[in-house]
């Protein structure tokens, strides 16, 4: 719906939001709500504010030169994409990033399991979780007999009919059993979210997999039925026909999306800006900054962690902010090591999944040099070990010097791995994952219905954590304030009775 310019001499007003937190999720509602008052002649300044001295939240890229004349590419925090979601490729071509999109090396795109302490490959043909190639599979050492015969049953176990959501592990171990759950499940599904499987909702998480054995009765029938429609599509990059991987970044990191964005965003952004006190004024709402400034605003988004929101609107709303603080968080952390080629010749693939099972202390390896290219000089390679969460929380208290020591032990047991690193990087996340346990949805749902008009929540700790799912938030935030922008101006118009404003589709 396209707003069209009324008849009359009344100027417009012009209206001011203010955006809370300058990671992707504030940044890309500020894109976009810029963009779609351009697009509805409405008059609005944008405010950004950052309590950090940079931009970017949990994306955060570090270039450390001094090896041969060439740059390692470090990511401290989420290092792609998924294309499958669209919304920050998308992004990344409204910015000017389509011919910069960096796909992974797919030729080297096995991954491993560590299996009785040995690394296994996923069996090929393995979507997700679930298998679509029956030899690979059958021949593949990472499940017993029993445990294959197990994920098999799946073709003849009726599917969940009550629309109710449940675990992650309660869904794998029905449908594929307790071995699928140990040794693929748990370690890829819950190791994205950096969650317990037998807290993790499946609605939330992985909501596909319950659309898919609605759809189909069967996960292997429907991950079949995906394949075959996935060989018949191709996924091109415009103007150069050429193929996207199922992950991409970008060749100086994640941060270049940030960067760019930052660049062409229009209005004022602040960094060092904590806000104090949200608080409502008039029509609006007043924020107290910490260095004492204080502005007025039409309307507020809080692109924050739960728990920052929660003090926000701990006086205006305070059942929401119980209810925010009910989203739990886990601590995780990064150690990248960079090593001369000749210590890594054993290495291939993109890296190393470690079930809870195995009861080891880190909880997975990326092989970060060989599932992207730009990440290394000639002559060396890049790992990125996962560490703490909900699986070794005490990790996170260990200090730098026992933390890479426990690290280098475990990639000598793991990987065979002996020589030591030419330079390691240690990010600590403190407080920053959010855990979207059983009836996380329904939790969501009470927080957005409950907010002030003109407030919104958006983000990680609400509707899926990953970039796209983050840039994807942002836009529907965006839309809603514009809806609701447009909607006051009607009301405005209806009340004054001298003006008038069409639409057109």
């Amino acid at each position: 719906m396209k707003l069209i310019q009324r008849q009359g001499n009344q100027e417009k007003v012009r209206k001011h939001c203010v955006i809370i937190g300058g990671g992707i999720s504030g940044l890309s509602t500020a894109w976009y709500l810029q963009k779609q008052a351009k697009e509805q002649q409405i008059d609005l300044t944008i405010t950004v504010l950052e309590q950090d001295n940079r931009w970017g939240g949990k994306i955060l890229t570090e270039k450390i030169d001094g090896f041969d004349g060439d740059a390692f590419v470090v990511e401290a925090g989420a290092d792609s994409f998924l294309t499958q979601k669209p919304w920050a490729v998308t992004l990344a071509r409204e910015l000017g990033l389509g011919k910069r999109l960096l796909g992974t090396n797919d030729s080297n795109r096995t991954i491993f399991v560590l299996n009785n302490g040995k690394p296994t490959p996923l069996p090929d043909g393995l979507l997700l979780i679930v298998p679509t190639k029956i030899i690979p599979f059958v021949l593949s050492p990472l499940l017993s007999p029993h445990g294959k015969a197990r994920m098999g049953l799946d073709l003849l176990i009726p599917p969940k009919t009550d629309g109710g959501d449940e675990t992650l592990a309660e869904f794998i171990n029905r449908r594929l059993g307790k071995e699928a759950l140990d040794k693929i499940a748990e370690p890829l599904m819950s190791g994205i979210y950096n969650a317990e499987a037998e807290k993790q909702s499946i609605l939330a998480t992985f909501p596909q997999l319950r659309d898919i054995e609605k759809k189909y009765g069967s996960l292997i029938k429907g991950m079949v039925a995906a394949r075959r429609k996935r060989s018949n599509e191709s996924n091109l990059e415009e103007g150069n026909k050429t193929t996207l991987s199922m992950f991409v970044s970008l060749p100086g990191g994640t941060v270049e999306l940030i960067d760019t964005l930052v660049r062409q965003l229009p209005g004022e952004l602040r960094l060092n800006s904590e806000v104090a006190r949200l608080f409502k004024q008039g029509s609006g709402y007043g924020l107290k900054l910490e260095d004492g400034a204080t502005l007025a605003a039409d309307c507020v988004v809080l692109a924050l962690p739960a728990h920052t929101a929660a003090v926000l609107l701990g006086d205006m709303a305070p059942d929401v902010a119980d209810k925010l603080t009910e989203i739990r968080y886990v601590s995780t952390g990064t150690v990248s090591l960079a090593y001369r080629h000749e210590d890594l010749q054993s290495l291939s693939g993109f890296g190393l999944l470690i079930p809870r099972s195995q009861e080891r202390l880190i909880n997975a390896v990326t092989f970060t040099s060989i599932k992207f290219d730009h990440r290394a000089p000639t002559g060396y390679g890049l790992l990125r070990v996962f560490f703490g969460g909900s699986r070794n929380p005490a990790m996170m208290e260990l200090s730098d010097e026992r933390l890479l020591e426990i690290v280098q032990q475990e990639l000598q047991t793991t990987l065979q791995i002996e020589a030591k690193p030419q330079f390691k990087r240690i990010y600590r996340w403190d407080q920053a994952n959010p855990q979207y346990d059983v009836g996380h949805l329904s939790l969501v749902e009470d927080i957005e219905e409950g907010l002030p008009s003109g407030v919104l929540v958006t983000g990680s700790p609400y509707r899926g954590i990953g970039i796209p799912d983050c840039v994807h938030q942002g836009q529907l935030a965006a839309e809603k304030l514009i809806d609701r922008l447009v909607q006051g101006e009607l009301e405005t118009e209806r009340l004054s009775g001298k003006h008038s404003i069409s639409f057109q589709n």
